[in-house]
């Protein structure tokens, strides 16, 4: 069988002051998941353990993102965490300060006939 992507989710997240692009990886993931409700997970008595789960973290430093701690806040699934250029750094010169924002999308594939 062949893994079938069934859901795609997508999700924002920002660190304001500071410049931690995992902090906003984080909250980008964590804004998908609160949009979603795998009804479809349960009404087909999948196996969560079964889920690939493969989420894509875009950021305008992704080697600053901590991949391993992204993918420690997913709940279910066999998880891959990449990040990929991407998302928008907004720089504050007066105050020598950044805000990161991080797009995220996650995909949810299934083993389908």
């Amino acid at each position: 069988m062949t893994a079938k992507r069934v859901i795609l989710e997508m999700g924002t997240g920002n660190d304001l002051h500071g410049g931690d692009y995992t902090k906003a990886a984080i909250r980008a993931v964590q804004d998908a998941l609160h949009h979603s409700s795998l009804t479809l997970i349960r009404t087909l008595n999948v196996d969560t353990a079964t889920m690939l789960v493969d989420v894509t973290i875009g950021v305008q430093q992704p080697e600053q993102v901590d991949c391993e701690a992204v993918k420690a806040t997913l709940p279910i699934g066999k998880i891959s965490v990449k990040a990929v250029k991407g998302g928008l750094d907004v720089r504050d010169e007066d105050a020598d300060d950044i805000a990161v924002i991080a797009a995220a999308a996650i995909e949810v594939r299934l083993d389908l006939p």
